[in-house]
């Protein structure tokens, strides 16, 4: 009797949790983190990998492909004031920098680059092939810096 009443507990530990699971429980994902800035200006820069400048620079053209598309009204507000330089020598372990500086920021807007590209990139097998695309191409995030303008010497 004891053995029965220890198999039937554990089948209801085990079984009962699963059937009260809705379907939708069973694949839900949490939203994307957003990325927002407070300052009115930003610098981040980031080291790509040799080899995959191409990778990385063809993910800038699909961001700025994204942002031309999206309805959101700040998407063209981002648009006007995102630049992305390259450094034009690479560092010493190859890696080539690339700067993107955003002035003014959209301070609602989201500047995840990722995520703004699957905003327009709806198929789930596309999307893997850009985010792989831009993981292997990005060997790091070097800095972030942001913050008010303090002079602005053009005026």
């Amino acid at each position: 009797m004891r053995r029965l009443s220890g198999v039937l507990l554990a089948c209801a530990i085990v079984v009962i949790p699963a059937l009260s699971l809705g379907h939708g429980d069973l694949f839900a994902q949490t939203a994307p983190q957003k990325t927002l800035f407070t300052g009115d200006v930003v610098i981040q820069a980031f080291a790509i990998n040799p080899d995959k400048t191409a990778d990385y620079e063809q993910i800038i053209t699909k961001l700025k492909e994204a942002l031309l598309k999206s309805e959101a009204p700040e998407a063209k507000q981002q648009l006007a004031g995102w630049k992305v330089i390259k450094n034009a020598m690479p560092n010493p372990d190859g890696t080539n920098v690339y700067t993107h500086i955003i002035s003014p920021v959209v301070k609602t807007a989201d500047y995840s680059v990722m995520n703004n590209i699957y905003s327009s990139v709806k198929d789930p097998a596309e999307q893997k092939a850009v985010y792989d695309m831009y993981r292997g191409a990005l060997k790091a995030a070097l800095f972030v810096i942001q913050g008010p303008m303090v002079a602005d010497l053009s005026k």
